[in-house]
């Protein structure tokens, strides 16, 4: 088996290739000219290139690309968000397919400079965006019939289940938990997944006052006062358990503490803002609220 570029021996030869006149590649807003060695950057757009039927085209998957489980096939080329250059060339992709925040910024320059072309795809983390996405990875595999009839069947059943809470008078104040560390509760706040998926499924942020992710202290866990947490699985041994929650004083003096009102979901299912993100929206709702409110 060859052994992977070491990365200065990668990056003393990308230099060779600047100053030999190579061309360095650009970003993609259209099709791509050769989707026949695609690597895909991001759970979402693995899923979604699955969902079209176009998985016969990917020769890599990064770190986060769990489903489905005929992904694990394909070569791990690292996080989204510390990808591995040598890793990524080792597969002699001929283009690449990234959400929005996939890096570092580095790595991205180095795959450039040897000529990769990128397509990035926006993440906003609302009602739109999965059909956004869609369109977009649609476009650039040459297949926008395909995508455009897969957007709007995502689009239907989105409208469909935020349907389903729409009669709900008291809103779930939903506090969601990414790790606990040192006793530290890290909550997700605006601008996240999470923010993106609890609104979707009829519930409010209970920390609404800062963006991405924050250590809450005592005294905020209380203001915040939430009626559920919820957490995630994440496939790993890193999962947040109840007893280190329930262990937080101020967790355990709010309503989802007293009531031990923890969810738990698949991570990538319930934040992947893919394909399943409705069937996802149905499922949170489901338990925010019960069968009464979901028909």
């Amino acid at each position: 088996m060859k052994k992977p570029f070491k990365f200065a021996a990668l990056a003393g030869l990308l230099g060779m290739l600047a100053l030999a006149g190579h061309a360095v590649a650009e970003e993609v807003s259209g099709p791509l000219a050769d989707t026949s060695r695609v690597v895909s950057i991001g759970g979402s757009i693995t899923e979604i290139i699955f969902a079209l039927g176009e998985q016969s085209r990917l020769v890599g998957r990064d770190t986060t690309s769990v489903y489905p489980k005929e992904a694990f096939a394909l070569p791990d080329v690292g996080y989204m968000r510390a990808l591995s250059p040598e890793g990524v060339l080792s597969i002699n992709p001929t283009a690449i397919i990234a959400v929005e925040g996939s890096g570092p910024e580095q790595a991205i320059d180095l795959l450039k400079k040897a000529s990769v072309p990128f397509v990035f795809v926006p993440e906003n983390y609302s009602a739109t965006s999965v059909s956004e996405k869609i369109r977009i990875v649609g476009k650039a595999l040459g297949v926008e019939d395909k995508a455009n009839k897969l957007a709007e069947k995502v689009d239907a059943d989105l409208a469909a289940v935020q349907a389903e809470t729409k009669d709900i008078k008291t809103r779930k104040r939903v506090l969601f938990v990414l790790s606990v560390q040192g006793g530290k509760i890290m909550a997700a706040g605006t601008q996240t997944a999470a923010n993106g998926i609890i609104k979707l499924a009829g519930a409010e942020n209970a920390v609404g006052g800062f963006t991405g992710y924050k250590a809450l202290s005592d005294e905020s866990i209380l203001i915040a006062n939430p009626d559920v947490i919820l957490v995630m699985n994440r496939g790993d041994n890193h999962a947040t358990a109840e007893t280190e929650l329930l262990a937080n004083k101020a967790v355990a003096a709010t309503p989802a503490g007293a009531n031990k009102a923890i969810i738990r979901m698949d991570g990538q299912y319930l934040l992947g803002f893919g394909p399943r993100t409705a069937s996802a929206v149905h499922d949170l709702s489901k338990s925010f609220y019960g069968d009464k409110a979901i028909q």
